[in-house]
């Protein structure tokens, strides 16, 4: 029943009685549909933040992790600004996009270490260009990929179409310096898990993309629901078991029409 106004008018009271505390709460955001909030703070220790909290309002963080300015603002962009008290809502919901190429050993043996970089190079520009061009945004290089956020499944699976057209096209052109990649996506919250910044759902968007069909895109249960009704489609549901899950997994390959 919380609605973005209290918690704008949670936030005003943190800020209000913050110096004595020598806290700086910098920012918010607020998930109504889920009833969850987050709040970014500047503090000497987890203690100080929640005693600004405890005596500004009396609503104590559940969970508090802490993590470097610079690697929130790549995954979440940068903290919203707004005027004191003015009520703020975006979901904390994030889609987790991993690009894995195939056979990278192999393919270091086969072109040597210098012609690999190459290829390696060809890999992060192509992807990094359909980021741009989809709204995504890096997380990290992983060695052989490329981990991504977005705020949009479409638009992740949109993206996944993009960078295997572009590999389709160029080992049309130049087979000896060709590459297959893989890409798994999934959806989540990964700031619900304690100590870890991104959680569950991009362990699966690694396990997915580890699982997928060279030159194939293999997606979550929760991405191919997200998107429906979009011009995308999808093959049969597989059910998987991958290391770490407990439970088969269902997936979904996007069907190469798209392609």
């Amino acid at each position: 029943g919380v609605s973005a106004a209290d918690v704008a008018d949670a936030h005003r009271l943190d800020e209000a009685i913050q110096e004595g505390h020598d806290v700086r709460y910098l920012s918010y955001w607020f998930d109504y549909q889920r009833q969850h909030a987050f709040c970014l703070v500047e503090a000497p220790s987890a203690e100080a933040a929640v005693d600004v909290h405890r005596a500004a309002h009396g609503l104590i963080p559940l969970d508090i992790i802490e993590v470097e300015p610079d690697e929130l603002e790549r995954f979440l962009g940068s903290p919203p600004r707004f005027a004191s008290g003015t009520a703020y809502e975006a979901s904390a919901f994030r889609t987790i996009f991993f690009t894995d190429i195939v056979g990278s050993t192999e393919l270091t043996q086969r072109l040597g270490d210098e012609g690999a970089m190459v290829v390696l190079r060809r890999h992060d520009e192509a992807v990094r260009q359909a980021l741009d061009e989809h709204d995504g945004r890096e997380i990290k290089h992983t060695g052989d990929g490329i981990m991504a956020s977005f705020t949009s499944a479409s638009k992740a699976v949109g993206c996944a179409v993009a960078v295997q057209g572009r590999f389709a096209e160029a080992s049309a052109t130049d087979a000896e310096g060709s590459m297959q990649v893989r890409i798994g996506i999934s959806a989540g919250e990964p700031l619900t898990e304690k100590g870890d910044l991104f959680g569950t759902a991009v362990q699966l968007a690694a396990r997915l993309c580890a699982s997928a069909e060279p030159g194939g895109i293999l997606v979550s249960h929760a991405v191919r629901e997200l998107c429906a009704g979009k011009t995308l489609t999808f093959d049969a549901a597989k059910d998987l078991e991958l290391r770490g899950f407990a439970e088969p997994v269902r997936a979904y390959p996007v069907l190469a029409k798209n392609l």
